[in-house]
């Protein structure tokens, strides 16, 4: 059944620019992958890792209750649908999506329910690997967001700073400007610290909300932390000149706020699995226990 579906996606799995792409999706999705500016390179690795996350339950899924299902056959149908309207309407990232879907129906539908919750993870994490280069479409939004921040937190420094557009300029003249182009977007950012956040949110908390919550917060901390490696590069701009931070920083500080973003990460997992019942009654006192006043 897996070389069926694969033979389906090989051959008919896209109908978009066919002569320069070919009729596979796994093509497609490869150059995807490689293009935009490297933002997405990452993305073949990521159904590695739910390759990874199948075979640590492996006995687990081969010990699950097997039965055929009703509703893993209708889901399985609707997939299919999907990718063949998707098909004749030229989407070959909604085919991609179909495909990430059938790999977990066709499972629930021959193996039943228990087989398909435990699957739900490792299929579920390959939409952020066909699904997140959706995100390009807002790269301009996220240049303005990071600008704007930007230039709060400048001024807030007593920094005086302006802005036109995504570009970001000292107000006393002489001192920082620079664009915020697309490369300092903070689009690679959030792919990449979402790409890890899920496998971690899933590994280290132990209900859904908390693993939700989790992986939330890896949205606003990716983005914080882009905001901060243009403050950062506006601020060695001031001390050091233009050319030391746009050619000499700014090359390497992605690696300092992509640990940065990653420690922050680590901090939100402690928060959010702090005792927090033990230290409010800690806080309030012994429940019964006399007060100052008695």
């Amino acid at each position: 059944m897996a070389a069926a579906l694969a033979a389906l996606f090989h051959g008919l799995g896209n109908s978009s620019n066919v002569s320069a792409e070919g009729r596979s999706i796994f093509v497609w999705q490869a150059r995807q992958w490689l293009q935009a500016g490297g933002d997405f390179s990452h993305g073949w690795l990521m159904p590695l890792v739910s390759l990874v996350f199948v075979a640590r339950q492996w006995r687990a899924l081969r010990a699950a209750p097997k039965a055929v299902s009703a509703g893993g056959l209708w889901a399985t149908a609707a997939g299919l649908a999907l990718h063949a309207a998707a098909f004749r309407a030229q989407q070959p990232r909604l085919s991609a999506m179909a495909l990430v879907g059938l790999t977990w129906t066709i499972p629930w539908a021959v193996w039943g329910p228990a087989v398909a919750r435990r699957l739900l993870f490792p299929c579920g994490y390959l939409l952020l690997a066909v699904g997140s280069y959706a995100l390009i479409n807002f790269t301009f939004p996220l240049r303005l967001f990071a600008s704007r921040a930007a230039v709060a937190v400048l001024n807030g420094l007593n920094i005086a700073a302006e802005r036109s557009g995504t570009a970001i300029y000292s107000a006393a003249g002489g001192g920082f400007h620079f664009d915020v182009a697309d490369p300092c977007s903070g689009l690679r950012s959030l792919v990449v610290i979402t790409a890890l956040a899920a496998p971690y949110a899933y590994l280290t908390q132990r209900t859904t909300l908390r693993r939700w919550l989790l992986f939330g917060a890896s949205l606003p901390l990716a983005m914080a932390c882009n905001v901060l490696r243009i403050v950062t590069i506006a601020l060695v701009a001031q001390a050091f000149g233009r050319e030391q931070a746009l050619r000499v920083y700014h090359d390497g500080s992605g690696f300092i706020i992509f640990a940065s973003a990653c420690l922050l990460l680590v901090g939100a997992d402690r928060l959010l699995n702090l005792p927090y019942r033990r230290l409010l009654s800690s806080w309030n006192g012994p429940a019964g226990a006399p007060t100052s006043e008695s």
